[in-house]
């Protein structure tokens, strides 16, 4: 998988964002796009997701030399951010049975394995709006890195979680990295990034 951005630009109103971006994410690497809070690392990641369009520039993907089209680059992605939210009506049970209806597991993984890596036996049954603000991270954590996508965006990946749940993090990241995946991680945090092997500011394209 390859991601090529070209000129890539977005403002609100009159303010540009971030502006003159010429990058290439390829597989199978990791990379970080860093920058302070307020910076547009999100802004960044939700164009390269097709949830907003570029207000300039261009950005192509390429999977085995064939060109994806941005209206279908969302059956490849999978995403942990902030602004992406649980459907707490749902059980967790209930809720992974959901998210894999539309996305494909890791071939070394099912609902069961899922449910250990998570650590969650016990709350199979309890509905997500009971959970605590750190075991919804990790089950947006688990969906995403466990889902069998060739690029995986996680934006401020240990937001809500103590020390051992940022343990946790590093070592399912470890666990479900591939050869054909491309990672991105959206931080301003050295722990949430370090193991990436590329590095992109925010603040150089100001």
């Amino acid at each position: 998988m390859k991601i090529t951005l070209q000129n890539l630009g977005r403002r609100f109103n009159q303010e540009w964002i971030f502006r003159g971006i010429d990058y290439t994410f390829s597989a199978p690497q990791a990379y970080a796009i860093l920058g302070p809070n307020g910076s547009g690392k999100s802004t960044l990641i939700k164009v390269l997701t097709g949830q907003l369009t570029p207000s300039e520039g261009a950005i192509t993907y390429e999977h085995e030399g064939q060109a994806i089209d941005v209206e279908h680059i969302y059956k490849h992605i999978s995403i942990a951010a902030p602004y992406i939210e649980l459907i707490e009506e749902f059980t967790l049970s209930e809720l992974l049975d959901f998210h894999f209806k539309f996305k494909s597991p890791l071939p070394s993984f099912d609902k069961k394995s899922i449910v250990a890596l998570l650590q969650m036996e016990k709350s199979l049954n309890k509905g997500l709006k009971f959970f605590s603000s750190g075991m919804k991270q990790r089950v947006k954590l688990a969906l995403a890195c466990c889902s069998d996508s060739k690029i995986l965006f996680l934006d401020e990946p240990t937001s809500n979680l103590d020390q051992n749940g940022e343990t946790w993090y590093l070592d399912l990241v470890a666990q479900t990295k591939k050869a054909d995946r491309v990672i991105i991680i959206g931080s301003n945090q050295e722990k949430e990034y370090a193991f990436c092997e590329e590095q992109l500011s925010v603040l150089s394209y100001k």
